[in-house]
């Protein structure tokens, strides 16, 4: 139940988030003392700008998150995290044709620095994390 309350927060968090951004006139704007940029960006590759072709992004990710579910109880949050992250941006790339980026951290270092991110990418991130320390625990 953990995993799905979660993931809807996420989604529903996302989902908001974009909708108020997309009708927002702050677009490239600096936040917090310059250390998060507000910029728009349409991603319509995978992550990162791998090379995948765009017909293969979305079963890929279906994929994995159906993989996700399956682990879900080494970190209910984490899988949760993951799950509520990657429908956000499956839908909006089902919906859109691609995936609404608006973040940066200019003072990261390179090249994290570089990208642009959303909240369901840094959800899949910490997500991601939670889920490598559950399995770290349990193999303890």
């Amino acid at each position: 139940m953990k995993t799905i309350c979660t993931a809807a927060a996420v989604f529903g968090s996302c989902t908001a988030l974009r909708w108020y951004l997309n009708r927002s006139s702050r677009r490239d704007a600096s936040l917090c003392g310059g250390r998060v940029r507000l910029t728009d960006l349409r991603n319509r590759g995978a992550a990162f700008g791998l090379p995948l072709p765009a017909e293969m992004v979305e079963p890929l990710s279906a994929a994995a998150l159906g993989a996700v579910w399956a682990v879900r109880r080494r970190s209910p949050l984490g899988a949760g995290l993951l799950l509520g992250g990657g429908w956000s941006n499956l839908w909006e790339r089902a919906r859109r044709g691609a995936v609404c980026d608006y973040m940066q951290f200019p003072n990261l270092p390179e090249p994290w620095n570089r990208y642009v991110y959303n909240l369901a990418d840094l959800a899949i991130l910490a997500g991601g994390v939670c889920l490598a320390a559950g399995r770290r625990r349990k193999e303890r």
